[in-house]
């Protein structure tokens, strides 16, 4: 299979190129002020410059005010907006279309019921983002390392394009790739030292396991 990956949380130079240089398809920078990986439009617009058309660049956010976003693409020429947060379908649709831009939708997942939550966005995101569901008063709504049982999404039907996401790092992508069938893996804490520093070696051997799946 090509499998592609995202690395999401860059928030240095160092890091961003390691991860381009291993073939990370897909660039993400985190805009929501309590996570560790948070970073300011100044800063993300100056990490793009290095992306140079090598990768797709990715704005994650969480329930965002529109002039939120504006002030981002101002500083950053995003690709793709993730939504992380208790986007409904109609606002997911709605940025999509006023920004002219693809849309990834996060969907948090314990149970087979979870699962089903997707089939709402067809039509208002391009493509949904499988998570785990993070603990009840948890602070964040991703990027925890947790997993979920990937074998709910064995034979699951899926109404779009998807990726996996949750507690990936170099030592169990080729296991999830197997068990879900995904062909595009997006990991962030997988790949740090400590929370939101990414480790430039660990991102290398993420690509690089990818890579021979």
């Amino acid at each position: 299979m090509t499998m592609e990956v995202k690395i999401c949380g860059l928030s240095t130079p160092e890091t961003l190129d390691a991860a381009i240089a291993g073939g990370a398809r897909h660039i993400g920078f985190v805009f929501f002020s309590p996570s560790p990986r948070n970073v300011t439009p100044e800063q993300a617009g100056a990490l793009a410059e290095r992306v140079a058309g090598r990768a797709k660049i990715i704005g994650l956010f969480v329930d965002p005010e529109p002039d939120f976003i504006n002030a981002i693409r101002t500083h950053v020429p995003l690709d793709i907006i993730q939504l992380h947060g208790n986007e409904r379908p109609a606002l997911a649709s709605r940025i999509g279309m006023v920004n002219g831009l693809e849309v990834w939708k996060a969907v948090p997942v314990r149970n087979r019921t979870d699962l089903a939550v997707a089939e709402q966005y067809r039509g208002a995101a391009q493509r949904i983002l499988y998570d785990a569901k993070p603990p009840k008063g948890a602070d964040l709504p991703g990027g925890n390392g947790l997993r979920f049982d990937w074998n709910l999404l064995q034979g699951h039907k899926h109404s779009l394009p998807w990726a996996l996401s949750g507690g990936l790092d170099p030592s169990n992508l080729a296991e999830a790739a197997r068990i879900t069938g995904a062909t595009l893996l997006d990991v962030s804490s997988g790949v740090e030292s400590t929370p939101g520093i990414k480790d430039v070696d660990k991102i290398a051997a993420f690509l690089k396991a990818a890579s021979i799946l």
